[in-house]
């Protein structure tokens, strides 16, 4: 028997949207947060193509300590100008227990990133908070550690966890990482928790992107987070997975059709 489904309500800007409730919800934005211009451009095209939630990097943890590690707290003034403007919400993942307080007022859901799903003091003080919290699955974890850290925020008092799978390590290094769509579907069908599916994270090559983001949707999980910048070749991190503005809209075209022949509907504000 299936366990019984949570369904998690989000506030963006003066709206709500659901996740697991049936409907397919887009989150999507530029991986890292690199200027108002170009928070503001992508934050407008992928709304009026049929994305809820945004997303946006404001501190990055990456592997090289030279790699671009986020503006900080100057991405932070950009992100309330923006949600402001536009009225809507954002997800940005919080690195450090400290970064919460300072991140409650303007974010509509925490995102516990892929190297932070073993920070269990991080994940003890999202559960003392009342928003949804997306929780990434480690790139070299078991499902079973992947659920155990979903309950360390549901079981201290926050039930509002959204799984995502992003892509693990394999064997196989023709892609950035293996996705995990066995897990995810596993996990869909086991855990109270809705699954999302990070398709840019998965495979790290912009032009599989598309591919792999269709046939998650066809898979039947709940919604898509994905990358999108205005000029990749110029992204400050992760260019050579995010989507363009134009390969965007077709993916979101698509996605759509999909989803119809499915008897599903993209959620939309």
């Amino acid at each position: 028997m299936s366990p019984e489904k949570h369904v998690i309500e989000i506030q963006t800007g003066s709206k709500k949207i659901k996740v697991g409730d049936g409907s397919f919800t887009v989150m999507a934005g530029p991986c890292s947060i690199e200027s108002y211009q170009q928070f503001l451009s992508t934050a407008k095209t992928v709304l009026a193509n049929g994305a809820t939630l945004l997303r946006g990097g404001v501190w990055k943890l990456r592997t090289s300590s030279k790699s671009f590690q986020g503006l900080g707290n100057e991405a932070l003034d950009i992100v309330q100008k923006v949600t402001r403007e536009l009225d809507t919400g954002i997800t940005i993942e919080v690195t450090d227990p400290r970064q919460i307080e300072e991140l409650y007022s303007m974010v509509s859901m925490f995102q516990v990133g892929s190297r932070n799903m073993h920070n269990y003091a991080l994940l003890k003080e999202l559960a003392k908070q009342d928003k949804p919290v997306l929780l990434k699955r480690g790139f070299a974890a078991l499902v079973s550690e992947w659920i155990n850290a979903a309950e360390y925020v549901n079981q201290d008092g926050n039930p509002k966890v959204i799984l995502c799978e992003r892509g693990i390590r394999t064997f196989e290094t023709s892609t950035r990482n293996t996705l995990d769509l066995n897990s995810a579907i596993y996990a869909k069908k086991n855990t109270p928790y809705p699954v999302i599916i990070d398709p840019s994270h998965g495979v790290g090559i912009s032009n599989l992107v598309p591919d792999l983001a269709l046939a998650a949707t066809a898979l039947g999980i709940d919604g898509l987070i994905m990358e999108v910048h205005p000029n990749p070749k110029e992204a400050l991190s992760d260019g050579m997975q995010a989507l363009t503005f134009e390969n965007f809209e077709h993916l979101m075209n698509k996605t759509t059709k999909v989803l119809s022949a499915l008897d599903r509907s993209l959620q939309r504000l």
